[in-house]
């Protein structure tokens, strides 16, 4: 029986490398000159923590941000952009968290937009990754390519194809 493993997983190195290229251009940007701006990255967590003097600057940092990581060819998908700035004395701090793992809800979706495909493949939720397995591969691929045409809120790979 082959098999994958469907995960969303993002390398924090590779964000931690977009957060540095994007702290170059906040130093080198015209308008952000002065504003006492930083972006910093808390790898444990996975929270990037933007802070200007006004919630103008905050937003401009942020699309710095996801242009960097466009760049960097990461999904901005992965960015959980919800929470909204609070003060923190004189400045706006934003938390910008990054999202690893799949939740229980969008396994559940995912693993019924399988079911609603008819192909001819098992799907196990195992934690934060779904294991699909089946007897022809190109029932697995058919199962790539339905998941990678759909719009889910996180970026997904696809992994350990055996």
């Amino acid at each position: 029986m082959a098999s994958f493993d469907i995960v969303s997983k993002v390398e924090i190195q590779s964000v931690d490398n977009a957060v540095n290229v994007a702290k170059k251009e906040l130093d080198t940007r015209y308008d952000l000159r002065g504003t006492n701006s930083e972006i910093s990255l808390d790898k444990k967590s996975g929270t990037i923590t933007v802070a200007s003097n006004n919630d103008m600057n905050v937003d401009s940092i942020v699309k710095i941000i996801l242009s960097r990581f466009t760049k960097q060819k990461l999904d901005v998908n992965c960015l959980d952009l919800t929470k909204e700035g609070y003060a923190s004395g004189s400045l706006v701090k934003k938390d910008v968290p990054v999202k690893q793992g799949l939740d229980k809800e969008t396994c559940k979706k995912i693993t019924k937009l399988i079911k609603e495909s008819k192909l001819k493949v098992k799907t196990q939720i195992m934690d934060d990754v779904i294991r699909v397995s089946g007897k022809s591969l190109n029932d697995l691929q058919a199962v790539i390519a339905k998941c990678r045409t759909e719009k889910l809120e996180v970026p997904l790979q696809f992994i350990n194809m055996k």
